[in-house]
């Protein structure tokens, strides 16, 4: 995974959010597209893509998912922001509102809606190697950054852990999360004011064996 992260603020009404015209109708025409903002923020990495049986289910900014929408899950780029996503393999671009969060696995960056998976002709395969830009949004920059260490599907167990974390690692909190088999418990740790300074954190925490310690940004979270 490669990263440039922005040097100066992006605007946030450059470009056309993605359906701006029509809401939720999908991608803007070609003509409402604007280029990428120069030197704001460049991503590499694998992209997957969520549909049933998250469709229809609410998403970390309070929004219903609906996956034939072009939005996606990010960990750490503020809601509203719209990136462009290129299949590296392809060639094959679209634009994505970011509205959730995910995905929670350390080699990916980017979950995909299904409609933004096929326009980019990875939905079949499953994952692709991609680029992220933005073109609109919040500075990427700003907020507060913390790292998810655990997940769990016992809320004892959660707490447990999280009263472990933040007796080393504070504040350690918990986030829920619910999916069709029921609520998991995320257990975070820290309170940072940079993407970087959370890595260091999380990089910290897998040199202990926490090799599922993933950065998240944590100022937005309802």
């Amino acid at each position: 995974m490669a990263r440039t992260p922005a040097s100066a603020p992006a605007p946030s009404t450059s470009a056309a959010q993605p359906g701006s015209a029509s809401p939720a109708s999908g991608a803007p025409p070609a003509n409402e597209r604007q280029p990428a903002i120069p030197g704001a923020y460049v991503e590499e990495g694998v992209a997957s893509w969520y549909g049933p049986p998250f469709n229809g289910r609410r998403t970390s900014n309070g929004e219903i998912y609906d996956m034939h929408t072009f939005t996606a899950a990010h960990r750490t780029l503020p809601f509203n922001t719209v990136v462009r996503v290129t299949n590296l393999t392809n060639g094959k671009q679209t634009e994505v509102r970011i509205n959730d969060r995910g995905p929670f696995v350390a080699n990916r960056i980017i979950d995909l809606s299904l409609a933004a998976a096929q326009a980019i002709e990875m939905w079949g395969p499953g994952t692709a190697n991609v680029r992220l830009e933005i073109l609109s949004g919040p500075n990427p920059t700003k907020g507060s950054f913390g790292v998810q260490v655990g997940a769990f599907k016992v809320q004892e167990n959660a707490e447990r852990f999280r009263e472990e974390m933040d007796a080393a690692y504070p504040p350690a909190t918990i986030e829920t999360y619910q999916v069709t088999d029921g609520t998991y418990y995320r257990v975070r740790v820290g309170r940072l004011p940079s993407e970087d300074a959370a890595q260091k954190l999380a990089d910290k925490l897998k040199s202990e064996g926490r090799s599922g310690a993933v950065v998240v940004r944590i100022d937005d979270e309802k």
